[in-house]
């Protein structure tokens, strides 16, 4: 009889069916677990990094180094010229739990806080607050440790009394690019670390339930279940590749076809995870943008009209809605590059000499710094570093010419020059529309893609 029963072709396609669904739901679960946490985890650091980066850049570090090293300091108007600064930075990045600058002392792996805040309202216990001088041992941190060379971010989400935390750093470099001090920022980890637990134990309670109904599968249906399986499998691996937009059709009415569905709503739930993550990452480097052009009052509101005609003439010239919208997004970021450009050279009411000006023409290739790792969509870094090119391949970073400009790129480049000439600066008064019109006319074929400004009239006139 056991002879029998093992050697039926059924049995041994039911057994095989029975383990290739224990494998298929394990190695589900495992990679949803992994992606899910992974993602939102690597996404909070890579915020982490830019924020933590970008704020240094903001940080005066001759000012910061001037504040005397004792409890007084906090007394004295560099500390309270400093704190202004890091204040406007909590409340320009609502993530931001605490934030503190750091310089070294004669004994390694010993440092001293120069000025270290809570942020405000979301902790109460002010013994977290740190005077100027007090010595911190940062040798349990090794990525702390690293930030005087380069920016980091915990691999880890760290624990202590104050709770779960995620801490950025970024070095602060004074004028000769030395760096004299580095700035930390804790975000609160706690959310995460609750998911974490929460999705470890879902996971291990849907593969056990998994492997119960495999069984039952198995036994029933064994003769149909290969199709599913194979379609399964490859779902589980498109996911497991970042394809969240996979879908799988299964023409059964039984618990396959409630599992296929269960399966295609995992996936649009991570996809709309994944695209609130990234659009919420945009909001935060758009925040960035505006603190940016409120530093001078000239240029605020620039990106958001560049990001108004830069629409205008895509629907113009016909473009798809996605190219359209990311041109939409774009366009709104495309100068987050001048975060690394000091505030005293993008304000000067005189004329550049010749070290400033290379600094503004280095603005893009900072930008492509900032976004490059954080931002998959290369369209976006196109813009943001080529938005300076010239069709005759005279602008800059990379001299591009022709139609090695992109045309999302060429697009950004028109309305970026007609704000530029209709909105008053320190350096220029306003052009009016028609004389800002007919001076990108001029320059169709030389400065412009000539089928944008066709366009860009053509928009200019409705």
């Amino acid at each position: 009889m056991k002879v029998r029963l093992f050697n039926s072709f059924r049995t041994k396609i039911t057994l095989a069916l029975v383990l290739s669904m224990l494998f298929i739901g394990a190695l589900n679960d495992f990679i949803i677990y992994r992606f899910s946490i992974d993602t939102q985890f690597n996404d909070l650091r890579s915020k982490l990094s830019i924020i933590a980066q970008t704020s240094a850049l903001v940080i005066d570090a001759d000012i910061l180094m001037s504040i005397p090293l004792d409890k007084e300091a906090v007394n004295s108007s560099q500390f309270k010229l400093m704190e202004a600064k890091l204040k406007k930075i909590q409340q320009v990045n609502p993530l931001v739990k605490y934030i503190y600058t750091m310089t070294y002392t004669d004994k390694p792996g010993v440092w001293q806080f120069i000025i270290d805040l809570a942020a405000p309202g979301k902790n109460k216990n002010v013994d977290r607050i740190a005077y100027p001088g007090e010595k911190y041992n940062v040798s349990r941190f090794p990525d702390m440790m690293m930030a005087f060379n380069s920016p980091s971010v915990d691999k880890e989400i760290e624990r202590d009394e104050w709770g779960y935390a995620l801490s950025g750093y970024a070095p602060i470099r004074d004028s000769s690019g030395k760096a004299v001090a580095v700035l930390g920022i804790d975000v609160s980890a706690d959310d995460i670390y609750i998911m974490q637990r929460e999705l470890m134990i879902r996971a291990l309670l849907v593969l056990f339930l998994g492997v119960l109904l495999s069984v039952l599968i198995g036994m029933v249906i064994s003769r149909k279940i290969s199709g599913p399986v194979k379609k399964l499998a490859q779902g589980a691996q498109a996911i497991g590749s970042g394809d969240l937009e996979y879908r799988i059709d299964l023409k059964s009415k039984d618990e396959l076809a409630l599992l296929g569905e269960s399966f295609n709503q995992m996936a649009r739930d991570l996809s709309d995870s994944r695209k609130k993550l990234v659009n919420y990452f945009y909001r935060v480097v758009q925040s960035l943008v505006k603190a940016l052009e409120a530093r001078d009052p000239y240029t605020m509101g620039h990106s958001e009209r560049v990001s108004e005609y830069s629409v205008k003439i895509a629907v113009e010239m016909g473009l798809p809605e996605k190219d359209v919208e990311l041109l939409r997004e774009a366009t709104l970021l495309h100068d987050i590059g001048k975060f690394g450009v000091k505030e005293n050279v993008l304000n000067k009411n005189a004329s550049l000499n010749q070290e400033e000006y290379e600094m503004i023409l280095h603005h893009p290739v900072i930008g492509d710094e900032i976004m490059r790792p954080v931002v998959p969509d290369q369209e976006i870094i196109n813009i943001i570093r080529g938005h300076h090119e010239r069709y005759d391949g005279t602008g800059y970073p990379d001299g591009k010419k022709g139609n090695e400009i992109d045309i999302l790129t060429a697009i950004t480049s028109v309305a970026d020059s007609y704000d530029a000439m209709t909105s008053k600066r320190t350096y220029n008064n306003p052009m009016d529309k028609d004389t800002a019109i007919n001076e990108i006319k001029k320059k169709s074929g030389t400065q412009f893609n000539p089928e944008v400004v066709d366009a860009f009239i053509r928009a200019m006139n409705k």
